[in-house]
């Protein structure tokens, strides 16, 4: 690109303002650039999010971790990997408890939410409760 020559203050205005103008396209362009790559990138952000769950833990809900961490223990250590060679039983659970707890963080509210109107429908005595039914009236004995 070749420089006007400018010899006047109005060609040195107009200059500017196209200068500024194309500095505006340019950095619009960069923008949308970015914003293709960023899409672009996702499958792999996505993968590595998906990493960093396997090899790290959740520990912002530490009874729900230990609890699972105790199911996998019992259940994949000691019955399904019981026979396995070490480093399996050390690798899988390690891998399992990571993931897990993750798992549970993000859909604890959901579970909660399901178990408390699981129970709100159960009545005192532990039977369903049926809404539908009218209450029955005493029957009064009558002494013979």
């Amino acid at each position: 690109m070749t420089k006007p020559r400018i010899t006047t203050y109005e060609e040195l205005l107009q200059e500017k303002a196209r200068l500024e103008a194309l500095l505006q396209a340019q950095k619009e362009l960069v923008r949308q650039d970015i914003e293709e790559i960023k899409l672009e990138l996702a499958p792999v952000q996505s993968a590595i999010s998906m990493v960093g769950k396997f090899a790290t833990r959740d520990k912002r809900n530490l009874l729900l971790t230990t609890a699972t961490e105790g199911i996998i223990d019992l259940v994949v250590k000691k019955l399904i990997l019981a026979r396995s060679g070490w480093l399996t039983k050390l690798v899988v659970p390690f891998l399992m408890k990571n993931f897990s707890s993750h798992f549970v963080a993000d859909n604890k509210d959901k579970w909660l939410a399901q178990l408390f109107a699981w129970v709100s429908k159960r009545s005192a005595n532990g039977a369903e409760a049926d809404e539908s039914a009218e209450p029955e009236e005493p029957v009064e004995e009558k002494a013979v």
